[in-house]
C-alpha cells in the first residue's frame, strides 16, 4: 500500500449553520454536496480546499463533548497550509477570530499559530511552500 495524501478530514459540530458559515464563508471551503439524512436526523456537507483535500461536516443530535485536555487521545489539531501565517493570523482576527501569537517550528524555521472552530476544535494556520494546485508543474 502506499498513501498519496490525505482525502479528506471529518468533524461533528453541535451548530450546523454556524460551523458551515464559518468553514464556508470565513475560510472559504468550497461546498461539493449538502445532504440531510433523515434516519440520523443529521446533515452530511462535503467541502472542498483549493488543494483538493476535503473537509466533511457532520451534524448529529447531542454529540458528546470533545475532551479538553490539550495532549488527549487523538486527532490534536486540523492544520491549514498558508503562504503567510501573519497575514492570515490578521485577517482572522479582523473577522473576529482570537488567534494565538505567532511562534516558529523549532525544527522547521516555519511560522505558525493556533485558532478553534465554533466548537473549540483546536486548528492551526502553519506556513508552507504551496504550490498552486490549478497551476501547470
Amino acid at each position: 500500500m502506499k498513501i498519496v495524501g490525505v482525502h479528506h478530514v471529518a468533524i461533528i459540530c453541535t451548530d450546523y449553520a454556524r460551523s458551515k458559515a464559518f468553514y464556508c464563508d470565513l475560510l472559504g471551503a468550497r461546498v461539493v454536496a449538502e445532504n440531510f439524512r433523515e434516519a440520523r436526523r443529521s446533515w452530511k456537507l462535503d467541502l472542498r480546499l483549493p488543494d483538493g483535500t476535503g473537509l466533511e461536516l457532520f451534524s448529529f443530535p447531542d454529540p458528546p463533548p470533545r475532551p479538553n485536555r490539550p495532549e488527549a487521545a487523538g486527532l490534536r489539531h486540523l492544520a491549514f497550509a498558508v503562504k503567510d501565517v501573519e497575514a492570515g493570523k490578521a485577517w482572522l482576527e479582523a473577522q473576529g477570530v482570537v488567534v494565538e501569537p505567532v511562534r516558529m517550528d523549532e525544527h522547521t524555521g516555519c511560522a505558525f499559530t493556533f485558532f478553534t472552530d465554533p466548537d473549540g476544535l483546536p486548528l492551526e494556520l502553519y506556513e508552507a511552500d504551496i504550490r498552486d494546485p490549478t497551476a501547470s508543474s
